[in-house]
């Protein structure tokens, strides 16, 4: 027998090896979060590898436009901190339509209707106020009023995504609009920094109120933090970290995979193992958080929100006199 067929006849004999795909994914999770994430997946699908990339959501999305711009995009999938941003890269092209069959079992609001991004949780913004406070807020409304002259704080929609997301919500809103932020910047409200700074302000004493994400309160409250949080009457706010596909993935079919796994009931637990409100109608909240069924969202298009960026911005700063 030649050595080329004593080679064939001894392949055909051993075990095959199956060599797992790898899927390339960026993030703007918190490295536990992501590594958790990664690992359910892979858990579930043993034949795909996924090799991620964390960083903050504009350095990440600076990353993706200067592989774009040579020719080189890395991720397969994204999963990043919020709607506009991925209905910017929709908008561009860079994204691929997917229509998950998991999406039956979320409002339309959160996923994009042609299939370009998925929301996978939600993170809402509220109110906090120490337990110290002589006043407990039921609306956003309640923060504007004459009493509360001085002691508010929040976020500023100038270094905050999320605040800048709860800006476009609000001032869409029927009722509150911008004479909601003109009357707090008249309150002298301070707007600046991000979430964690608010918190800190807030659980100190040193303005008794704030408007902040829900997790920060929520899970400081459990630790004995004197704080509460509150969901407004008029409804909240939320940025929902979609998952969305890159456009000219050659590994189409695990991307769609990943996207699945987040989505299905088994991945929106493990949202809910991490300490967030799920985005999938029906699956129990952590504890401390109202159920999904309770949360008012309030009326958001990001679309919109993406062309009204630097014109909120701008009106903003405007507002509360910031040069």
């Amino acid at each position: 027998m030649s050595r080329s067929l004593l080679a064939a006849a001894i392949a055909l004999t051993l075990p095959s090896m199956a060599v797992a795909e790898t899927l390339t994914l960026y993030t703007s999770q918190p490295n536990a979060d992501a590594q958790q994430t990664v690992d359910a997946f892979k858990a579930a699908n043993p034949d795909i590898d996924v090799e991620w990339v964390r960083d903050g959501t504009t350095k990440m999305m600076a990353r993706v436009a200067a592989e774009i711009e040579a020719g080189a995009p890395q991720a397969d999938v994204l999963l990043i901190a919020d709607m506009v941003t991925l209905e910017g890269l929709a908008q561009a092209g860079r994204l691929a339509a997917y229509a998950s069959p998991e999406d039956a079992a979320y409002d339309a609001s959160l996923y994009s209707a042609e299939g370009y991004y998925h929301s996978t949780k939600l993170i809402t913004t509220g109110i906090v106020y120490n337990t110290g406070a002589e006043i407990a807020p039921t609306s956003w409304a309640d923060l504007a009023k004459p009493e509360m002259a001085d002691l508010v704080a929040m976020p500023s929609p100038l270094y905050s995504g999320a605040a800048l997301i709860h800006l476009a919500t609000v001032t869409g809103t029927d009722g509150l609009g911008w004479k909601y932020y003109e009357d707090l910047a008249a309150n002298n409200a301070r707007a600046q920094g991000g979430n964690g700074g608010t918190f800190k302000a807030v659980a100190a004493g040193e303005k008794p109120y704030g408007v902040l994400v829900d997790f920060l309160a929520i899970r400081a409250k459990a630790k004995g933090s004197p704080v509460e949080f509150v969901f407004p009457e008029e409804g909240v706010s939320y940025v929902t970290e979609p998952v969305a596909i890159m456009a000219g993935t050659k590994h189409m079919k695990a991307a769609e995979k990943f996207v699945d796994f987040l989505l299905s009931e088994a991945g929106q637990e493990l949202v809910v193992d991490m300490g967030y409100i799920p985005a999938r109608n029906g699956v129990a909240s952590p504890e401390g958080f109202p159920s999904r069924d309770e949360i008012k969202l309030m009326a958001f298009n990001p679309a919109k929100a993406l062309a009204d960026t630097e014109t909120n911005k701008a009106r903003f700063a405007k507002v509360f006199d910031i040069q």
